[in-house]
């Protein structure tokens, strides 16, 4: 976390300062493209963000590390000894966990709801035990924990120039589309965790099983059969985008370059999977450097634009809630009058 940012967001306590930086860390190093689209916002918004990255990373990592040797029994105690700082910061007790001392200012600071961190540590914990989902269905109740509420996190911190109910619908699906498109990426690394988040029955409907994939991603050999269940996987993936689109005119315009650009990099890695025929079980889809360096940059540009003051018009933002938990405040911000919706 740069002193900068810091300063900008109002955290002077030293020991609080150092929790942040280390998000800010584990932001930088695991989610870069996300990471990238951050530094977009506001920099008074940014260690807010950052918060909430570190506390997802950190809770996955306990779940996923494929470098720990960590028993599922030990991996459990991990998680649930998390969580119970998590309560216990939230109340306003003493956390000795970096992301909970950061997390628990953060919440305080946006007055962002404590289920949405209870429903995420439940979807961790169900990945301990559950390996695969029979049907779309199934898996959705798994997201709403592990993705939806992510988007629902971040709506307090981003700010809204609707009602916040109105603005929940398309956060939520944009985490959801997020994930997916991790899912879709990442399926040959899950599959080395023994765990499949492709529906069984999507990809029954083409020939495919787990077996099958299993196969496929040990010997290298490809399948018409399974690039055309994963084909069936990203379509589905585009249309929870689409569902999600409409929700990039409803944020702050100051916030809308940098979730833009989240969903432009993101949506592209499903360009790239689609341009390398879904050989997604042998190598990892990236976008290219030079797509990235464009997006990244047309993302500056607006958000230069969006920060500009506007002499003659504002626009309300409704849902920051820097100081009050619980209080909705609504702010005047002066914004350029040609925000975009995508």
């Amino acid at each position: 976390m740069t002193a900068r940012e810091l300063d900008a967001a109002g955290i002077q306590e030293p020991g609080l300062r150092t929790a942040y930086t280390h998000c800010r860390y584990l932001n930088a190093r695991h989610g870069k493209t996300y990471f990238l689209a951050t530094r977009l916002l506001p920099v008074e918004r940014r260690a807010a963000v950052h918060a909430l990255y570190g506390f997802a990373r950190w809770a996955d990592d306990i779940v996923d590390d494929l470098d720990s040797t960590a028993t599922a029994a030990e991996r459990a105690a991990a998680l649930k000894a998390l969580e119970a700082q998590l309560e216990n910061g939230l109340r306003g007790g003493r956390a000795t966990e970096p992301v909970i001392q950061a997390l628990a200012d953060t919440a305080g600071r946006y007055g962002i709801d404590h289920r949405h961190f209870a429903d995420f540590l439940a979807s961790m914990r169900s990945d301990l035990t559950v390996t695969g989902y029979a049907s779309m269905n199934d898996l959705g109740g798994y997201m709403h924990g592990s993705a939806a509420v992510i988007g629902l996190q971040m709506l307090p911190v981003l700010g809204t120039v609707t009602r916040h109910e109105e603005a929940a619908g398309p956060a939520a699906a944009l985490g959801i589309a997020f994930q997916l498109t991790n899912f879709l990426r990442d399926v040959g690394e899950d599959l080395d965790r023994g765990r499949l988040y492709l529906p069984a029955d999507l990809i029954a409907a083409h020939g495919v099983d787990r077996a099958r994939l299993e196969w496929s991603r040990r010997t290298g050999t490809r399948d018409p059969r399974i690039t055309d269940a994963l084909r069936a996987f990203a379509a589905h993936t585009r249309t929870v985008y689409r569902q999600a689109l409409p929700g990039l005119g409803m944020l702050d315009p100051v916030a809308r370059p940098c979730i833009r650009t989240a969903f432009v990099l993101y949506s592209g890695i499903l360009d790239a999977i689609e341009a390398e025929e879904y050989t997604v079980l042998h190598r990892r889809a990236v976008v290219p450097r030079r797509r990235r360096a464009v997006v990244a940059l047309d993302g500056l540009a607006r958000a230069l634009a969006a920060r500009a003051p506007a002499r003659h018009r504002t626009r309300t933002v409704v849902g920051r809630r820097p100081a009050h938990p619980g209080r909705t405040v609504i702010t005047g911000m002066a914004t350029p009058v040609r925000g975009e919706a995508a």
